[in-house]
C-alpha cells in the first residue's frame, strides 16, 4: 500500500488550508500506536510520497495529480489519497477510470459527502470541488457504478441531475436504521469490481469534524464512520482512497480534533 499527499485546492478561495491536510494527518498518525484491528502503526515503514503542486497552475497541477495516481494505480495494490480539497478526485478518479478501462476492469466509486458535488463545471477542464464528480461523468465514469453515502444538501439542479442519470444514493437515515444492512449494501454494490471510495469529511457531523468548508448538520457521528471504514477495508477489490477537505487552519480553533480524526481513519485503512 502506497499513501500518497496530493495537497491540491480549487474551491474558488473556500479551501485554503486544505492543502496542508496530508503533512498535519501524517503527524498526528504519529501518536497512533496500534490500529483497531490490532495492526502496529510504524510510520517510517510506510510507502509515502507527495505530488509537488502549483496550485496557481491548474493544468500542470491536474496533469501531475492524472499521471501519479495512474501510475499508483498500475504499481501499487492499494493506494491512499490524501488532500486536498475535493477538487483533486477528479484527476485521480480520471485516472483511476482510464486504468480501468486499460485493464479491462470495471470501476466502481463510492463517495461520502454531505453534497452531491455534482454542481455544471464553469471549466470542465478543471472542475472545483463543488463539480468534480459532474465532470467525471462527463467524461465517462459508469453512472451505474457510482454511489452517493450521505448526501443531506444538494441543490435543485444537481437533484435534477441525479434523477435524470439515476444515480444511487444511500440516506443518512438508511445508516442509522442499520448500518449493518448499510455495510451489506456498499459491499454487494463494490462486487466485482474495483473499487474507489472518495472521503469528503464533512460527511460527519461537525460536532465531529468541525475544520472543513460547509459544515452541515446531522451528518453521521465518528465512530459510525470509522465502523464503515473498517467494513470497506475488508472488500478486496478496494484499490484506493482519498481522504479530503480537512481544513488544518480551521483546525487550530478545534485543538487539531478534524485532523486527528483523518489519522484515525487513516490507520484503520492500513
Amino acid at each position: 500500500m502506497q499513501i500518497i499527499k496530493v495537497p491540491g485546492i480549487n474551491g474558488l478561495g473556500k479551501t485554503k488550508g486544505c492543502e496542508l491536510a496530508g503533512n498535519a494527518i501524517l503527524k498526528f498518525l504519529k501518536e497512533i500506536y496500534i490500529n483497531e484491528a490490532g495492526k502496529k502503526i510504524e510510520i517510517n515503514k510506510l510507502d509515502l510520497e507527495e505530488i509537488h503542486l502549483d496550485n496557481s497552475n491548474l493544468e500542470l497541477t491536474n496533469n501531475l495529480i492524472y499521471k501519479n495516481a495512474f501510475k499508483g494505480f498500475e504499481t501499487k495494490p492499494r493506494v491512499i489519497f490524501l488532500g486536498g480539497d475535493h477538487s483533486v478526485s477528479y484527476s485521480l478518479t480520471r485516472g483511476f477510470l482510464d486504468f480501468c478501462e486499460t485493464n479491462g476492469k470495471a470501476p466502481c466509486l463510492i463517495v461520502f459527502d454531505a453534497h452531491p458535488d455534482l454542481t455544471q463545471p464553469v471549466d470542465k477542464n478543471f472542475p472545483t470541488h463543488e463539480e468534480w464528480l459532474r465532470a467525471l461523468i462527463e467524461d465517462g465514469f459508469p453512472k451505474e457504478n457510482i454511489l452517493l453515502v450521505g448526501v443531506r444538501n444538494s441543490g435543485s439542479k444537481e437533484l435534477d441531475f441525479i434523477k435524470e442519470q439515476k444515480i444511487r444514493i444511500l440516506g443518512i437515515n438508511e445508516i442509522l436504521l442499520d448500518i449493518e444492512n448499510a455495510c451489506d449494501t456498499i459491499m454487494e454494490f463494490a462486487n466485482g469490481k474495483e473499487l474507489y471510495v472518495s472521503l469528503d469529511i464533512d460527511i460527519l457531523d461537525p460536532v465531529f469534524a468541525p475544520a472543513t468548508g460547509y459544515l452541515e448538520s446531522g451528518g453521521l457521528t465518528s465512530r459510525q464512520l470509522i465502523y464503515l471504514v473498517q467494513r470497506i477495508n475488508k472488500i478486496k477489490t478496494l484499490r484506493a482512497v482519498d481522504i479530503v477537505e480537512i481544513n488544518v487552519e480551521k483546525d487550530k480553533n478545534f485543538k487539531d480534533l478534524t485532523t486527528k480524526l483523518g489519522a484515525k481513519i487513516l490507520s484503520e485503512l492500513i
